[in-house]
């Protein structure tokens, strides 16, 4: 399998769903901030959780064509915490994705509705009626509570939080995995578990997601830590070198960058072997992980 061709024929699966989200919006009084919403939420992106949940669900035997729009709140969260996080208070941001962030175009509370809204219309999607008959109440439910957490107090936020009270501050590597497992690899792993609860997992391929996604969160810190120290504007389509400005704690500024890639590798191979006993429909999960380590953006 030629896992670019995968990934992109996957991205716009995910692509072509959201195009039609808040489009009717764009009529009402409040168009502005529809427009902001879709101005972040469709400006591209590798869209890697979704993906992830996608494969998931593939390697489970699951319809992932009628459960397309069960893993849009993936990418819906994502996109409020990108929002959020480029704001002045947080990161002060000026680029995403290659072009100006919300805030330097709309405005910062616009902005911060723009998040908010986001961030709310991801239950909305998932507690809709009209998905009655692709996935049962019940399971959905389930959905909700693993997202949730992992979106939250004790999963992203609560990551993001503690990157901003570390600045400035030594840490152990242990306490950066920590801080990382949160901020970072909750979503990641949310992505693929969730792709289990909608397929129906066992207790032992949940358990196999499980440890993939632990590790392919860290694998992911570590690389996107990597790629400020080494890449460019142009390749990573927002500021480079920023970490060391704001006194971040880093992989490369702990372990050093060839530690740093070092131990994305062991990573990598954790999430190999975690998701093995799912044969050869695992097999995109594990190339998504050797991606993960290899991407230049």
């Amino acid at each position: 399998m030629e896992i670019s061709a995968y990934l992109d024929r996957q991205k716009k699966r995910v692509d072509r769903a959201l195009e039609s989200l808040f489009e009717k919006e764009l009529s009402r009084e409040y168009s502005r901030l529809a427009e902001g919403i879709r101005y972040s939420l469709l400006a591209g992106g590798k869209r890697i959780r979704p993906v992830l949940a996608l494969a998931a669900i593939e390697a489970l035997g699951g319809d992932s064509e009628s459960l397309v729009p069960l893993v849009l709140p993936l990418e819906l969260i994502h996109t409020y915490s990108l929002v959020h996080d480029d704001l002045p208070a947080m990161d002060n941001d000026d680029l995403r994705r290659g072009r100006p962030t919300n805030h330097v175009v709309y405005g910062e509370a616009p902005a911060i509705l723009a998040g908010d809204a986001l961030l709310t219309h991801a239950f909305t999607l998932l507690s809709d009626p009209v998905y009655d008959k692709v996935a049962t109440d019940s399971r959905r439910m389930e959905v909700v509570y693993e997202l949730s957490v992992a979106s939250g107090l004790c999963g992203m936020v609560g990551g993001q939080f503690l990157d901003i009270v570390s600045e400035g501050k030594a840490l152990t590597l242990p306490e950066l995995e920590n801080l990382h497992c949160h901020k970072t690899g909750a979503l990641l792993r949310a992505s693929v578990r969730i792709g289990g609860l909608l397929s129906g997992a066992t207790p032992v391929q949940m358990e196999a997601l499980t440890r993939y996604g632990e590790a392919i969160g860290i694998a992911f810190q570590i690389a996107d830590d990597l790629l400020d120290v080494l890449g460019t504007v142009e390749e990573l389509g927002k500021a480079a070198q920023k970490d060391a400005g704001k006194n971040k704690n880093t992989y490369p500024g702990l372990v050093g960058i060839d530690g740093s890639r070092r131990l994305a590798e062991e990573k990598c191979k954790e999430a190999h072997e975690a998701v093995a006993i799912l044969g050869q429909k695992g097999e995109p999960l594990a190339l998504i992980a050797s991606y993960i380590i290899e991407r230049r953006n």
